[in-house]
């Protein structure tokens, strides 16, 4: 099948793919259950030779694609499927039906890619030099359902560790529609979280004295974090420390017990990460001890570092600008400071991840809503071009190794 024809074929299913992912939109369910959207993708899937396997600890869907030569190398293509608590604001015809979830970050345009990816390899079965996995994943939005799916066997769903790992992640805005964007090397940052609870003894608002008050010290801790970041790494060596939670107190005449805050912490590499635990932590107990309070500050882990194979992003780059045309890939001078439990699968096989401009024709990419806003909007069209990279992918790399 040539590269024209594939790409025809997957225009051909664009309206199934699209009718698919407006259903997906629909139904949105967050974490690592989504029984909905589970029976949705098998529905999708029903009739093709895949052999799936459903997780025994998340709602995902494994699906393998045996190719035309027995004991050849597996692929695998990757598409997360959970939503995230926001309550939508779009006006969509095809809105969340779900009051406080919403596909802000459009998992329904990657589960509907993944689906035609699957019919397109499908068809050309005998082709293939080898296997497909088809990693169907819940749980990416801050739940680590990657980890679960890799503990499950995911990598080794078709006997022998995958060759190679793909992903792609659409955008609301940024970039202009159908363009694909990535960069070898680090392309996402690690992600970790910094839960606080600062102890006093509340009491009347008017006799402060009297009290042991928490929100002054926590607020304290709040710009000292930001200090912190200033004056404690180097320039040159990117960190993020963002408090996003902060709570005290139920009325403005009580002064409470506690206030409590969390923040979310991004750096490239495992050791500003780990100084970031040692200082964040050690800032806030003692600016705690210093107003005569107490400090339970917790520091977790969450994604590692998205980094890209150089090998695999090169052979990804080529494959987009021979199958598209060069204007359709631009690589990204800096990583971005979001984070992806891709991660996970990259960590151990090579592979690449790249993003694909899904800003609506009619919005400007630079003022358009971000991923994650209530009014985040997706331009569909660019299912069909998601699902044949993804196919032509497998394809090729299947046939080199």
């Amino acid at each position: 099948m040539t590269q024209l024809a594939l790409r025809e074929e997957a225009n051909d299913m664009a309206d199934e793919l699209a009718a698919l992912r407006r259903r997906l939109h629909q139904i949105p369910e967050i974490g690592l259950h989504l029984p909905r959207t589970q029976e949705a993708v098998l529905a999708a899937l029903d009739g093709l030779p895949l052999e799936i396997t459903l997780g025994e600890q998340l709602s995902s869907v494994t699906a393998v694609l045996r190719g035309g030569t027995p004991g050849g190398p597996a692929v695998l293509l990757r598409g997360d499927m959970d939503a995230l608590p926001v309550t939508e604001r779009t006006g969509e015809p095809f809105s969340s039906e779900h009051e406080g979830a919403m596909h802000a970050c459009g998992h329904d345009l990657h589960t509907a890619g993944l689906v035609g990816a699957a019919r397109l390899l499908a068809a050309r079965r005998e082709q293939l030099a080898g296997d497909v996995v088809f990693m169907f994943q819940p749980g990416e939005e801050g739940h680590d359902g990657a980890r679960y799916m890799v503990e499950e066997g995911v990598l080794t769903a078709a006997g022998p560790e995958v060759s190679a790992a793909y992903g792609i992640h659409v955008s609301s805005s940024m970039y202009h529609k159908g363009v694909f964007v990535g960069r070898p090397g680090t392309l996402m940052a690690a992600s970790a979280g910094l839960s606080v609870r600062v102890i006093g003894a509340g009491g009347h608002g008017s006799t402060p004295h009297r009290t042991l008050d928490p929100v002054p010290a926590a607020c304290e801790m709040v710009l000292g974090l930001q200090s912190m970041v200033t004056r404690r790494f180097d320039v040159f060596e990117p960190v993020v420390v963002t408090v996003g939670s902060f709570h005290a107190g139920t009325k403005r005449n009580i002064i409470p017990d506690d206030a409590t805050f969390e923040a979310t912490v991004r750096a490239f590499s495992p050791e500003p990460l780990a100084r970031v635990r040692e200082y964040a932590v050690q800032l806030c107990e003692q600016i705690a001890a210093a107003h005569g309070l107490r400090a339970e500050a917790t520091f977790h882990e969450e994604y590692p570092a998205t980094v890209n194979d150089a090998t695999e992003h090169a052979f990804v780059a080529q494959t987009i600008q021979e199958l598209f045309g060069e204007q359709r890939y631009e690589e990204l001078a800096n990583p971005m400071t979001g984070s992806e439990d891709f991660s996970r699968v990259l960590d151990r096989v090579p592979g690449a991840y790249v993003f694909l401009g899904a800003t609506c024709a009619d919005d400007d990419p630079a003022a358009a809503p971000t991923n994650h806003s209530p009014l985040a909007r997706f331009d569909d069209s660019v299912l069909s071009d998601g699902a044949a990279l993804l196919a032509e992918l497998a394809t090729r790399r299947l046939t080199a190794t």
